[in-house]
């Protein structure tokens, strides 16, 4: 092979690389929605499985011997029935191999489903008992998959039994009827597809009772950081006199109780803590509540804000624990505006601080990075952390609202799954964007988009 056949090759092996680079974020956020309905169809897999594994062969002896039909197929049933065992046992899949959980359990549907009765209602010249057994087919389609997948399924299924069809068959017979079931069919799931809205009704419940239960924790708990912050405030003006009066009374040999020199240390800085805590507790309950009202559409009352001031206000009102200021790195030069809210902008740093400091944890040397980036059409704030990383198959899915990892040590695991959310929803409402990208263990790091004004 000539020297410039292999550039021309390598020169394409790299443009098919950048180009599945790009478009796989595009794929996964496609394919969130068929991931996530997963985690409502878990409870009824084992149901659905064993009704799969035992109906397959049962039925090979009702349309065989008491209501036989012009053609059947054992093991095309035995390989359905299969297909079905293990997921009757899917909790007890070794981790690295229930990632492939949703793939499998779309490939046994898409074999049980759309393949299987297409096939058997061909070979069987589309007589009605295959007819009606299609149709509860695409009913069942319609119950379990979002409307993407069922698309697919309906177009790859139906083209695979076709296939198979063909190649299984002689003479081929396809008469006017087909089109007329293919059309019902089509109808079926077009409709199905269309009305499948039980996707937006879990969202607009769990909204729902999201905003009830924020607003219930807000009131139940800001009584007592009033009463809490009423009594630092009373400690912090009686405390120094009192711990002088005991110094005193100690140097003059007074008979008074003893306290150890580590609780009187201690005392001397537990008003500023408890007042430190208070001002957390009231931060995170502000941003909870913000968090659950702010769903998304038009910005309202956009004004003019300044990037850095939106941040220099973030890390003013942050209530950080002691030491994690110094662990916040900054570059605001250059500074750029941008139509918005200066304090939903704040609420998204809020949210990206409060999670980056969760994965760093005590990781010693780990710190936040936060830096601005000027251009004549988009301008960037650049958000990073050296903390524990996202893995990669819990990325695509972190901005999803209510999207929550069974790892304990993913991003979205010891959260409600709404916080990125919130702040991709503010980021689209101003006209730009929020990407994020990360390595398991090295680094996270969100990039910010906004429009020049």
């Amino acid at each position: 092979m000539s020297d410039s056949t292999l550039m021309n090759v390598s020169r394409f092996t790299s443009r098919a690389r950048r180009g599945w680079a790009s478009l796989r974020p595009r794929v996964a956020y496609a394919f969130a929605p068929a991931l996530r309905n997963l985690q409502y169809v878990k409870r009824r897999m084992r149901p659905l499985a064993v009704v799969a594994s035992i109906g397959f062969p049962l039925y090979y002896y009702v349309w065989k011997d008491l209501f036989p039909q012009p053609y059947e197929n054992l093991w095309l049933r035995l390989i359905g029935a299969l297909l079905f065992v293990p997921v009757l046992a899917f909790e007890r899949w070794p981790a690295s191999v229930k990632k492939i959980l949703p793939w499998y359990w779309y490939l046994a549907t898409l074999y049980a489903l759309p393949f299987f009765f297409t096939f058997m209602l061909l070979k069987n010249n589309g007589n009605d008992v295959w007819v009606e057994s299609a149709l509860i087919a695409a009913f069942v389609m319609v119950l379990l998959l979002d409307w993407l997948m069922l698309v697919l399924q309906f177009l790859v299924g139906i083209g695979l039994a076709l296939l198979a069809y063909v190649l299984t068959t002689d003479p081929i017979v396809l008469n006017a009827n087909y089109l007329t079931h293919l059309a019902i069919f089509s109808f079926a799931v077009a409709i199905g597809a269309v009305a499948n809205y039980d996707q937006d009704r879990i969202q607009i419940e769990q909204e729902r009772a999201m905003l009830a239960t924020a607003g219930s924790v807000a009131h139940e708990l800001r009584t007592p950081l009033v009463a809490i912050r009423v009594g630092a405030a009373g400690l912090m003006r009686y405390l120094p006199a009192l711990l002088d009066t005991y110094a005193l009374a100690q140097r003059s040999r007074l008979a008074v109780p003893k306290i150890r020199v580590a609780h009187l240390h201690s005392m001397q800085g537990v008003v500023s803590r408890i007042e430190q805590e208070a001002l957390h507790s009231n931060a995170i309950i502000d941003m909870l509540l913000a968090t659950a009202r702010f769903t998304g559409g038009a910005m309202q009352n956009a004004t003019s804000c300044s990037i850095a001031h939106c941040v220099e206000t973030a890390l003013a009102r942050y209530p950080f624990r002691e030491g994690d200021r110094a662990r916040v790195h900054c570059n605001l030069r250059p500074d750029f505006e941008f139509n918005g809210s200066e304090m939903l902008t704040v609420h998204v740093l809020f949210n990206l601080m409060k999670n980056a400091f969760r994965h760093m944890g005590s990781i010693e040397g780990a710190h936040i990075s936060i830096r601005l980036e000027s251009a004549k059409r988009f301008n960037r704030l650049i958000f990073s952390d050296t903390g524990a990383g996202i893995s990669s198959e819990v990325l695509p899915h972190i901005f999803t609202r209510f999207y929550t990892s069974s790892t304990a040590t993913d991003d979205v695991s010891l959260g409600a799954g709404i916080g990125l959310a919130f702040c991709r929803d503010v980021m689209q409402a101003m006209g730009g964007a929020i990407a994020c990208s990360s390595v398991k263990g090295k680094y996270t790091e969100f990039v910010l988009t906004f429009p020049a004004p």
